[in-house]
């Protein structure tokens, strides 16, 4: 009964896990502002609110199953990430159906951008995970099961930050614009993204206590 309920617990979180990375996909290229500093105006994307719980999640399963687990989670996300670029690929290539022509061109626009977040993701996702787990286990290493919070913490504001970079570049990075108005750009992306993403990791911290003591449950 209770290696059920652990199983059905880790399906979940789960579920979760791939909700955030999906949406992130297909939703993600939606910004929103957040500040308007008078030289800079601060923008963030509506994944915002998704990812750390990909990182609150990472941190739950490692603490409780080991590296291993977690590295089999971040593969398993390459995959659904390439799965959905691939498949993005050969539906906005495919002509349309007669009722459907008026529609074409808003659903290739919009699912075009899908598939470059797709393939800017699986890239960030790729170097950002990775190094969200070299350090978490690092620090584990050095400090055993003590301070949670400080090695939950200082991975996922780590990781955030490269996430953050290369995602933004590789997404956001328009061809048509001057360096100059690239680079402006992606800095009123970044900044703050990376902050609000950062500040909510550390106030999940009691959420990453409260998720292994519910996963151990």
């Amino acid at each position: 009964m209770l290696k059920r309920l652990g199983v059905a617990k880790m399906d979940l979180l789960l579920a979760i896990y791939i909700f955030c990375i999906l949406s992130s996909e297909t939703m993600g290229s939606k910004t929103f502002p957040v500040a308007d500093l008078g030289f800079m105006q601060l923008n963030a994307s509506v994944a915002i609110f998704l990812f750390p719980l990909v990182y609150l999640i990472n941190d739950i399963v490692y603490e409780v199953h080991g590296r291993e687990r977690v590295r089999s989670m971040v593969r398993s996300s390459w995959v659904i990430v390439f799965l959905l670029f691939l498949f993005t690929l050969l539906a906005t290539a495919l002509p349309p159906s007669t009722r459907f022509a008026g529609s074409e061109s808003a659903y290739d626009l919009i699912f075009g951008k899908s598939a470059r977040f797709a393939a800017a993701s699986l890239i960030a996702l790729a170097v950002a995970d990775l190094l969200d787990i070299f350090v978490f286990s690092k620090l584990r290493e050095r400090l055993g099961k003590k301070a949670l919070w400080f090695r939950s913490g200082t991975s996922n504001v780590l990781s955030q930050f490269v996430d953050t970079i290369v995602f933004m570049t590789l997404a956001f990075w328009a061809l048509d614009r001057s360096v100059v108005d690239n680079v402006t750009f992606l800095t009123g992306l970044i900044l703050p993204y990376w902050g609000v993403k950062s500040a909510m990791s550390l106030i999940q911290t009691p959420l990453v206590y409260a998720g292994v003591r519910w996963l151990k449950g």
